[in-house]
């Protein structure tokens, strides 16, 4: 098990946490998201999203809905979270990432 605080996370670090299969102890609801998402549970993550009232997971929200196929949901989150739907032909996995690579450590 991986022995460092959360603020000393690495995006690696939590690539291998998500490999592993243990559920993150000390992070946002908005990364224990994207770690369930990962691990393929769509409703966990959009569970922790969604009891997540912070711009982070507001984003992490409407990632979920643009996974969903909810375009018009997605988009309503995207403006509560302060940010702009990603450009046409951004994969899901890139925005996972760039999600991932801005909220950890935080």
């Amino acid at each position: 098990m991986l022995s460092l605080s959360v603020a000393q996370m690495t995006f690696e670090d939590f690539q291998q946490i998500v490999a592993a299969g243990r559920v993150p102890e000390g992070v946002s609801a908005a990364l224990q998201a994207l770690w369930h998402d990962a691990r393929g549970d769509w409703h966990a993550a959009h569970g922790c999203a969604q009891d997540d009232e912070s711009r982070d997971g507001s984003w992490v929200h409407a990632y979920l809905h643009r996974k969903e196929g909810d375009e018009g949901n997605a988009g309503y989150w995207y403006s509560r979270a302060g940010r702009r739907k990603p450009a046409a032909g951004t994969t899901l996995a890139a925005e996972w990432e760039a999600i991932a690579r801005e909220l950890v450590g935080r």
